[in-house]
Order: C-alpha cells, then sequence, then structure tokens
C-alpha cells in the first residue's frame, strides 16, 4: 500500500497527528517500537496536568488554549474520560519568574485566574499547608487530562478513519528522496509523500536517521502515589497543583478514582541509559524521599507513601520543545524535546504536524520558538 504519510512514533504526538491526517482522508502509516500506550514514554503514569496560564511562557498560551479545545472534542467522541476539570492551582514567591509569567500570561489572554494568599488556600483547601510569603494563582478551566485513555482515544478514532498502525515495529532505516520517504523496519519497507518524525524517548537515535543530531538528555523520572483522606483530597473538592520552590519544582494531583494524592518532582532525576531497561521504582532513594519530604511540609494532611511509577523526559538544552521540519526537507516534519511539560500540547502538536505536511505545509500557530535551528547559535 502506498501511503501519504508515515508516522515514525506513535505515542502521544505521533497517535494524535495520525488520527488529524487520517480524518481529512490521508492514508497514514503510523509505526512505533512499542505497543502505545505504554510504559516506555513520557505517557506512562494516568494523568497529566492541564495549563492555560503558562508559567513556562507566554508562547505556549495559545497552543494550551487550542489543546484544550481539541481535548474537549475528544471527550465527546470518546467513551473514555479525557479530561477532569479539576482547576490547577501554582504556587510560588511572588517575584519568582513562573508566578511572574502565570500572572502575565492571565492578564494577557483574560484567563479565568484568581490569585489568593497562603492563608487564603490554606483555608479554601484545608489539604495545603502553604507557608506565609508564597501566593497561588488558581485556574478555574484548568484540570487533568487522562493521558493514557488521550492515547487510546485517538489511537481507536485514527484506525476508525483509516489509519494503519504497526505496533512493536522499530525503525531500522529512513531514505528521504526529493518528493518521498522510504523507511525500513525489520521486516518490511514502506514509502510516502511525507514523513513525520515524533520519536519520544527514541529521539537521539532516531534523528541520527534523518541527519540530526540536537541536544537531548533523556532523563529517569518518577512519581508517587499517597494514601489519602478522600474527604480532603478527592478530586470533586481538591485541584491539581504546581510549587515552585526555591532550588525545586514539584508537581501533583489529588485523589481521583479513589487513587491516593499523585505527587512528582519535575526538576532533577537521573540520566538515563537508552541501551539498557529503565531502573524501577525505588532503585535510588530519592525516588521516594524528594516526594515525601514535599508532602510532609505542603500537603500535611496526606497520608503514606503507597506506590510509585516511572517514565522518561527527553530534555532540550534549554527546556523548550522541539517542533519544526527538516532544515533540509520541507516534506518532512519533527516533534521532539518535549522536557517533561509536553503532554498537555500533544493534541494540538498533532494537528499542527498534520499542517506542516499537508497543503501549503504550513500552520497557524507561531513554531519559531520551538525552531531547530535555534541550537545553531
Amino acid at each position: 500500500m502506498e501511503f501519504e504519510v508515515i508516522i515514525v512514533g506513535a505515542g502521544s504526538m505521533g497517535m494524535a497527528a495520525g488520527y488529524y491526517l487520517a480524518k481529512q482522508g490521508k492514508r497514514v502509516l503510523l509505526i512505533d517500537s512499542h505497543n502505545p500506550p505504554h510504559t516506555e514514554g513520557s505517557h506512562h503514569g494516568e494523568t497529566r496536568i492541564i495549563r492555560h496560564a503558562y508559567g513556562e511562557g507566554e508562547s505556549y498560551v495559545e497552543m494550551a488554549l487550542r489543546a484544550q479545545t481539541l481535548w474537549n472534542e475528544l471527550q465527546e467522541m470518546s467513551e473514555q474520560e479525557i479530561f477532569v476539570n479539576t482547576g490547577v492551582i501554582n504556587v510560588g514567591l511572588p517575584d519568582s519568574p513562573f508566578i511572574q509569567n502565570v500572572m502575565s500570561s492571565a492578564k494577557k489572554f483574560s484567563l479565568k485566574v484568581e490569585q489568593l494568599s497562603a492563608a487564603e488556600i490554606n483555608k479554601r483547601w484545608n489539604g495545603f499547608s502553604v507557608p506565609e510569603g508564597y501566593i497561588g494563582c488558581y485556574e478555574l478551566d484548568s484540570g487533568v487530562l487522562m493521558s493514557e485513555n488521550c492515547i487510546s482515544a485517538y489511537k481507536t478514532e485514527a484506525l476508525k478513519h483509516g489509519a494503519v498502525l504497526k505496533p512493536s515495529s522499530p525503525v531500522t532505516s529512513i531514505n528521504i528522496f526529493e518528493n518521498r520517504v522510504e523507511v525500513k523496519t525489520e521486516d518490511d519497507s514502506f514509502t510516502a509523500e511525507s514523513l513525520i518524525v515524533t520519536p519520544g524517548a527514541g529521539a537521539r537515535k532516531v534523528l541520527k536517521l534523518i541527519g540530526l543530531e540536537l541536544p537531548l538528555q533523556e532523563v529517569r523520572k518518577t512519581f508517587s502515589w499517597f494514601d489519602t483522606d478522600e474527604g480532603i483530597y478527592h478530586s470533586d473538592m481538591f485541584p491539581a497543583f504546581a510549587f515552585e520552590l526555591p532550588t525545586e519544582t514539584f508537581y501533583g494531583f489529588p485523589s481521583i478514582k479513589e487513587a491516593g494524592v499523585k505527587i512528582g518532582r519535575h526538576d532533577g532525576g537521573h540520566p538515563r541509559n537508552m541501551g539498557k531497561p529503565i531502573e524501577e521504582f525505588g532503585t535510588y532513594e530519592d525516588d521516594t524521599q524528594d516526594v515525601s519530604r514535599f508532602a510532609e511540609h505542603f500537603l500535611h494532611k496526606v497520608e503514606h507513601h503507597k506506590m510509585g511509577k516511572v517514565c522518561t523526559y527527553t530534555n532540550t538544552s534549554d527546556e523548550d520543545f522541539v517542533i519544526d521540519k527538516h532544515p533540509s526537507y520541507d516534506h518532512v516534519a519533527i516533534a521532539c524535546g518535549f522536557s517533561g511539560h509536553g503532554f498537555k500540547f500533544s493534541s494540538v502538536v498533532g494537528e499542527i504536524l498534520s499542517e506542516l505536511v499537508t497543503g501549503d505545509r504550513k500552520t497557524k500557530f507561531d513554531i519559531r520558538p520551538f525552531s531547530i535551528k535555534r541550537f545553531d547559535k
């Protein structure tokens, strides 16, 4: 079968792109070295936060808002739960860049964000114990994405519209010609007019196949669940949260479906050797120590550590994304290096990628901040 677009990497971004292309009637092949959703990528672990007033910079806000619209549309199509509107509170010192960006984004884009003092936070949600001097920016329309459900739903819809999925098939070579591409796996070869590369944690290995080497680092990350008083921390009454402390950054989730409060540390982690299996949870002392210490100080009514899981961040040197066309080939689009804050955008990134390989191969979004060429400086 001759395809119009081949997508290498059918995880968060790739599966979304596959759906948007198949929906247009394009002949799409999705190839993945695993069978998504799976435990080897950054989407592992059931839930991800979606925030709109973005602490990482205003350049993300329009994409975040479009992503939310697309998640809502997916929720309407799917029988699975996609989005839980818990609200999100961003907590930090008033002069921290993160909090300043949140407030600036909220003002510029007229977002529903309420500023609260530490005392007001602790009074409204008595599961918090925020120290005096900190403030919170509470986003009413934000919340939690059920990450593995999201990928499963896009997978169902893509296949329904005629996309072909080839799972458990590591790519061995990619040849790019003037008007077509050839992608080989261990047991097959495929050709198409255009190529999308969304390789997740395998980015460095796959990008070499198309002649690119970017400053990427895979990092082993962990997150944990804690036993919880559902009367305090249930998702019906407690928000998702992000805390920027002077030397650390944490994020977390209320108890969804009585799973307990989930907490992860965004910074830190251990470099991952992609040639070996990822180390299981508990290999390092800080797997439990960091989040337990955070819970003790800031969520004083959380109970015992229950369990933890592992995922992988693929970080760029500046922690901004890569979303661009290949510097030498207009019919090849690339998305990678999402640096631990990309999942919420996977719906809109999939849409952007579908635009970059069809029609005039342009997107309506300003993706200049995510250019590959920024690393040439």
